[in-house]
């Protein structure tokens, strides 16, 4: 019995020292809209299976630069499909694994209680000085946002007045900081911010913000790049995507 004991004590020593040399680490690029929830799926998913997904964030458009010259990102968590889609085409990212994680929406914000009306006719009076975006070269918020504006039919008198961002998240800082009265962010920037004024843009008045992971071939023989995008489909993160305000399909 004693001996049974000791056995016992040993394997589990021995898996408790194993388990820590067979985690391991994937790189993942992160649109900036996705940063909060994909910390925090990020310490879940390491709190559930002892693997680390590194993160990095920025704009879409500046990773996809950055992969066609050999960034050694594993999995892409793009803010649209456009690029996902290129990724399979180009050979940068392994075909049948891209899918939508996310649904972003857009919503004009401003840190000024007031200011921005629930139907966003504060666009059209225009008693504004600067209205931020992101680059919309490089994400897909700013072309959503560009959209918006056309639909009003106030682009063209508001083109003086816009600061571009590189990402939605220098968009979000213009705003924050006072740069801009006011901006086109995402709605899951502002899930911590219960001050101001806001207008969430309602999903007709520009295309849709579907947002796409994929594997990339630099992280097609990584079981914990898989594991990840795995993850990401899963309930817990489900439940996260959704509490930051995206739709989920």
């Amino acid at each position: 019995m004693i001996a049974r004991r000791f056995v016992l004590v040993a394997a589990l020593l021995l898996v408790g020292f194993a388990s820590p040399a067979l985690a391991g680490e994937a790189q993942v690029a992160v649109a900036a809209n996705f940063t909060e929830p994909a910390k925090e799926i990020a310490a879940a998913f390491e709190k559930a299976t002892a693997h680390k997904a590194v993160l990095s964030f920025g704009s879409s458009g500046q990773f996809y630069a950055q992969m066609a010259h050999g960034a050694p990102y594993e999995v892409f968590l793009s803010a649209d499909a456009d690029r996902p889609r290129k990724a399979e085409q180009d050979g940068l990212a392994v075909p049948g694994t891209r899918f939508t994680y996310a649904v972003g929406r857009l919503v004009l914000f401003s840190r000024t209680p007031g200011l921005v009306d629930p139907a966003g006719a504060v666009l059209k009076a225009g008693r504004f000085a600067h209205i931020a975006i992101a680059d919309p070269a490089a994400a897909p918020y700013g072309v959503a946002a560009i959209q918006t504006m056309q639909k009003l039919g106030v682009h063209e008198a508001l083109k003086p007045k816009i600061v571009q961002g590189a990402s939605i998240t220098q968009a979000y800082q213009f705003v924050a900081t006072g740069a801009a009265e006011l901006g086109f962010v995402a709605l899951s920037q502002l899930v911590n911010e219960p001050g101001g004024s806001r207008w969430v843009v309602p999903t007709a008045d520009h295309a849709a913000i579907d947002q796409q992971a994929v594997l990339l071939f630099t992280g097609a023989k990584n079981p914990v790049a898989k594991a990840f995008l795995a993850f990401l489909k899963g309930p817990q993160a489900v439940a996260i995507i959704k509490r930051y305000g995206y739709e989920v399909r």
